[in-house]
């Protein structure tokens, strides 16, 4: 599933092409891409408005329009890229049809990705968390936030209301380089873990987001190119392999429902 990185590199590969445009019609294929809305509600109430941003939050794509908004979530598969030309592969979910005579097409092998409208953002922002990236995230806020929990660290930071944009990729990487065992209780993580924690993620999404996100199947989010950071990733899929710090070799365990990767001599469990 694309996490914030790739997000964010669909993100910059639309955002030119979109804003000052207005959609003028749409072609659902799939139904069930639209997730809270019809066909109609699209026609009458975004057809003909002027698309002022294109932006990220968390893992929505977020076009917005005076006020309102359309989120789209690529979930497992979702691709989203524009084509001038005869859009007829049989995994498209949509086609949105843009007044310059472009088309946005949503193609999903899945069938997972979904389209949200939203009267304005206020209702992404009520149920995500922080923005790693942003300003407000600093290694004060992490250690508060972690320190008055009791959750296993993994869960935690998997949780969207909380850090908002990471997954199972990024978060396995950061924990390592922070030598912080997955199942570990946040409040048992001393501070100054948390703080290099803090840095790790900053630094890991920052570097993700310049290589064009991580492409680890043999599926690309972005018209066919695929991500690069996967070949510095020094963790996640490793398993078997030797730590890249001390030799020992990557464990896999099923942590929080996800696979998980981590070293068990760097990453030593705290109770």
């Amino acid at each position: 599933m694309p996490e914030l990185p790739e997000v964010e590199t669909v993100v910059l590969s639309i955002r030119d092409q979109l804003v000052g445009q207005k959609f003028t019609n749409i072609d659902v294929r799939w139904p069930k891409v639209l997730f809270n809305f019809s066909k109609q509600d699209f026609i009458n109430n975004i057809v003909q408005r002027n698309i002022t941003n294109v932006h990220r939050r968390a893992k929505f794509i977020v076009i917005s329009f005076a006020e309102e908004i359309l989120a789209i979530h690529l979930r497992m598969t979702g691709k989203l890229y524009f084509s001038n030309g005869k859009t007829d592969e049989k995994h498209i979910s949509a086609i949105i049809r843009l007044d310059n005579g472009q088309q946005l097409v949503f193609e999903d092998t899945r069938k997972f990705g979904r389209f949200y409208y939203y009267p304005s953002q206020d209702f992404l922002d009520e149920k995500l968390g922080i923005e790693p990236l942003g300003d407000a995230f600093t290694a004060a806020w992490l250690i508060e936030n972690l320190h008055c929990k009791k959750r296993m660290i993994k869960a935690l930071l998997l949780d969207q209301r909380l850090i908002a944009g990471l997954g199972n990729i990024y978060v396995d990487e950061c924990l390592w380089q922070s030598g912080i065992h997955p199942e570990t209780k946040s409040n048992k993580i001393p501070k100054k873990n948390i703080s290099t924690l803090r840095d790790s993620i900053r630094n890991t999404l920052e570097l993700s987001i310049t290589a064009r996100g991580t492409t680890v199947v043999n599926f690309s989010y972005l018209n066919g190119k695929s991500g690069k950071f996967s070949s510095q990733l020094h963790v996640f899929g490793k398993d078997g392999q030797p730590c890249a710090i001390c030799a020992t070799e990557i464990k896999k365990k099923r942590v929080a429902g996800r696979g998980t990767h981590f070293c068990p001599s760097c990453q030593k469990k705290r109770y």
